[in-house]
């Protein structure tokens, strides 16, 4: 039997460029969090780019916009990292470094355990969450759907 696991995808508008001031308090704290999802239950995967972190990815025309995946074994142990681990502190913050989206910022799907997400299926969950609203193919915290219920 196949074990799913949780992929999710975030991305945020950036008030200013990385290496500003703006964002200094941010980016002080990117290589931590990042050392603490790994080591986080429940953490499988997370995207890095070339230079082994993901800060840099700009998938999208708007080169202020950051993203950010990873895949965790279940829901729960995303949820306790995002909202009551030290990301959460950071959490509460975002609105010093990141401004509202005109679309969802956060997409969460089941995939085959194994399976590596890529940037552009990331892009994809995203698109179809603001096409379609939540479904099993592309949900958020506030509308979970259940790994049987997923068409992966």
């Amino acid at each position: 039997m196949r074990t799913k696991h949780l992929a999710q995808v975030n991305v945020a508008r950036a008030h200013a460029p990385l290496d500003s001031p703006v964002m200094a308090g941010f980016v002080a704290r990117i290589e931590e969090l990042n050392a603490l999802a790994e080591q986080s239950p429940g953490f499988v995967w997370r995207h890095k780019d070339e230079s082994g972190g993901a800060a840099y990815t700009r998938p999208f025309e708007d080169t202020q916009v950051l993203f950010n995946m990873s895949v965790w074994e279940t829901i729960e142990h995303l949820r306790e990292f995002t909202y009551r681990s030290p990301h959460a502190e950071v959490f509460r913050h975002r609105h010093d470094w990141f401004g509202p989206l005109d679309r969802p910022s956060v997409a969460l799907w089941w995939i085959e355990s194994g399976h590596v997400p890529s940037v552009q299926e990331g892009i994809a969950k995203l698109a179809h969450l603001e096409a379609h609203g939540p479904s099993a193919a592309a949900f958020t915290f506030k509308a979970v759907f259940s790994p049987e219920e997923s068409s992966e």
